[in-house]
């Protein structure tokens, strides 16, 4: 009776442990996802970059967006874990830049159509080709407006185009923590109230000095077109050193590059 009795627990203990292993689920890996952030090239399939140019990439949910040094570019993208699938019909503008530059930016639009995976490590993200070799790395950037400085390179004119600045001004904005925008709009200094929500931004009014300006040639007209052109800002984008101001529809109102 008492064998029998043994027979009974050990078969009890013996099945609990087998429901205990059929029911048990492996530990998952956690993938970092690359949707929502922003990244500047690093090194490109270990090539030196040429000076001075900037190449970014930006994630939203389904696009990747940036700068190959020289154009900008966009393309549709798909996950599943950590393989990424970037559309092979990339679309870029049209500029012309210096031959090394383009063909950097040839390497870097190639390297984005052959990553098949990757991954990100703290502030780094590195794009992997099928055999997983590095094909570029990435340093994350820094997207928030909330206390940067910029000076502006580009004004829209009011008739559907953005031009430069008249030449020998110079306009700035600072958006500070406080929630004060202010700098020069190449005569006066300006000043308003801003928020930001997400990548929108809501200007307060803009108020100005009064003083008269001669020279350059032009620059009170280009002033005026400023202001009005930063009271109609909806949204912004950072992309590396430079800031995009645009309207509620879309439209480019103020183009900068950090100071």
């Amino acid at each position: 009776m008492q064998t029998q009795k043994m027979l009974v627990v050990l078969m009890t203990v013996a099945g609990m442990t087998l429901a205990s292993c059929a029911t048990a689920t492996p530990l998952a890996t956690t993938v970092e996802s690359v949707k929502n952030t922003h990244w500047l090239l690093v090194t490109l399939a270990n090539q030196p970059l040429v000076t001075d140019t900037l190449i970014t990439l930006n994630f939203d949910n389904d696009n990747i967006m940036g700068l190959d040094g020289c154009n900008r570019y966009h393309a549709a993208y798909t996950l599943n874990v950590d393989n990424i699938n970037i559309n092979k019909n990339i679309a870029t503008t049209m500029m012309a830049c210096p031959e090394p530059i383009m063909r950097q930016a040839s390497s870097y639009i190639s390297a984005l159509t052959q990553a098949t995976g990757y991954k990100i490590e703290g502030e780094q993200l590195t794009l992997l080709d099928a055999a997983g070799k590095p094909l570029a790395t990435f340093k994350k950037q820094i997207v928030e407006l909330i206390g940067t400085s910029w000076r502006v390179t580009s004004v829209n004119n009011g008739k559907q185009a953005v031009t430069s600045l008249v030449k020998d001004s110079t306009l700035t904005s600072v958006f500070s923590a406080d929630g004060k925008l202010s700098g020069s709009a190449g005569c006066n200094h300006y000043n308003a109230s801003y928020k930001v929500a997400g990548k929108t931004v809501k200007m307060g009014a803009i108020a100005a000095t009064r003083k008269m300006c001669a020279k350059p040639e032009g620059v009170m007209e280009q002033e005026a077109l400023f202001l009005k052109a930063l009271a109609t800002v909806a949204t912004y984008q950072i992309d590396g050193k430079r800031l995009e101001l645009r309207t509620a529809d879309g439209a480019l109102a103020v183009m900068s590059i950090s100071q």
